[in-house]
């Protein structure tokens, strides 16, 4: 056994808490909502929570899956609206969320095991105090052993408030639960060496070491039929979870008994394929903190640097100042969120002391500068390193 197997099944023996989301494509096909698929689902975390070593496994649940449920069932009624048009699945959304929590607590009521609701917005995660709320309430739900499922709330969110997909959302959870580990089901059979739209027979990777550098662009086709996310945003969430030192375990989600298989259990029970891929979490975890204010929301503008700016980022732990700014795109305000970027690459993104109007009066100036400009009640950084986090996932 090699050291990357050992490590992953040491982690999943001894994970307690643990978020696993589940696709479109795993959870519904032409008809719907495939019960039978999220019955088995089901009854392998019920299985698998009281497998845990000296207490009992906690799951948080990410489900998509309402808008396929809703665009089925209002195409039984003889409604056929637009997939592509948001105020449409929006709506469909709100038939389908009903019958996606109803068929969860069905699948798990077979096991004795109850289920809640949680329906979020990105607003709910950028409030610091709704944030702790949710999690107060997530960590309740689990002491009573009540898995909780969450989904985007779909029917109120707007561009600016949404997830994008919900790998973005269980990346977020992780970091709100404290998960140990995190599981992603999708349709595909692992993340694949190449493209698959290019090279369909290109092996699946057992593991990733190094996902920061991987170009993932390059490895990842395009987004499912049925979903909105596609492998690349797997490979993106995996990213934010290595960066706070979880592993994320990216496995086909309809494979036999998989979950089971994957934990160490039913080795005989199904074929020996279907062991995904193994994402490797950082070497060094960023704070908490970071995590959150870099991720509660999207960047809303970008600030480009110099060559002496970038350097004292990357290579010198320093802030950025005015003098080291070039160009300001955005119409951002003050505590913003912005992306930092050199000669066209992404560094990362942080909180800027400046709305974008004020920073385009001082940049490129030095302090003594800012001073006459803007007066003496102004900020020395632009950026402080405490409030930047490089390279990060966005």
């Amino acid at each position: 056994m090699t050291d990357f197997q050992q490590a992953r099944n040491r982690t999943l023996t001894h994970a307690r808490t643990v978020v696993v989301k589940v696709g479109s494509a795993v959870l519904s096909d032409a008809c719907g909502l495939n019960f039978s698929v999220m019955s088995a689902l089901a009854g392998q975390m019920v299985l698998l929570r009281n497998a845990h070593q000296g207490a009992v496994r906690r799951w948080v649940l990410v489900s998509s899956g309402a808008v396929a449920a809703g665009m089925a069932v209002l195409a039984s009624a003889g409604q056929n609206p637009d997939n592509a048009n948001l105020a449409a699945r929006q709506a469909a959304a709100a038939v389908g969320q009903g019958q996606l929590m109803r068929a969860w607590d069905a699948a798990f009521a077979e096991n004795g095991v109850k289920t809640a609701q949680i329906l979020l917005t990105r607003d709910d995660l950028r409030s610091r105090e709704r944030f702790l709320n949710i999690r107060n309430t997530v960590a309740a739900l689990l002491d009573w052993n009540v898995v909780p499922i969450v989904n985007e709330n779909d029917t109120v969110s707007v561009s600016e408030l949404k997830f994008g997909d919900n790998d973005c959302l269980a990346s977020l959870l992780v970091n709100l639960t404290g998960a140990d580990v995190f599981i992603n089901l999708t349709s595909a059979p692992g993340v694949q060496a190449d493209d698959p739209r290019r090279a369909p027979d290109a092996p699946v990777l057992e593991y990733i070491e190094h996902i920061a550098v991987l170009d993932l662009k390059r490895l990842c086709g395009g987004k499912t039929s049925s979903g909105s996310g596609g492998m690349y945003s797997k490979l993106l969430a995996a990213r934010r979870a290595a960066q706070i030192g979880v592993p994320t375990l990216i496995l086909p989600g309809r494979a036999p008994h998989i979950l089971e298989r994957a934990f160490g259990l039913g080795e005989s029970r199904g074929p020996a394929d279907g062991r995904g891929t193994w994402v490797l979490p950082s070497d060094h975890a960023i704070p908490r903190r970071k995590f959150w204010m870099a991720y509660q929301s999207e960047p809303v503008g970008m600030v480009g640097i110099d060559s002496g700016a970038a350097n004292a980022l990357l290579r010198m732990g320093g802030s950025l100042l005015p003098g080291g700014v070039r160009s300001v795109e955005g119409a951002f305000q003050k505590g913003a969120l912005v992306r930092v970027t050199h000669d066209g690459r992404n560094l990362g993104v942080g909180l800027s002391n400046y709305s974008a109007a004020q920073l385009k009066k001082i940049m490129g100036l030095k302090r003594h500068e800012v001073a006459v400009v803007l007066g003496d009640a102004h900020y020395p950084e632009v950026i402080h390193r405490d409030n930047l986090l490089l390279d990060a996932a966005v």
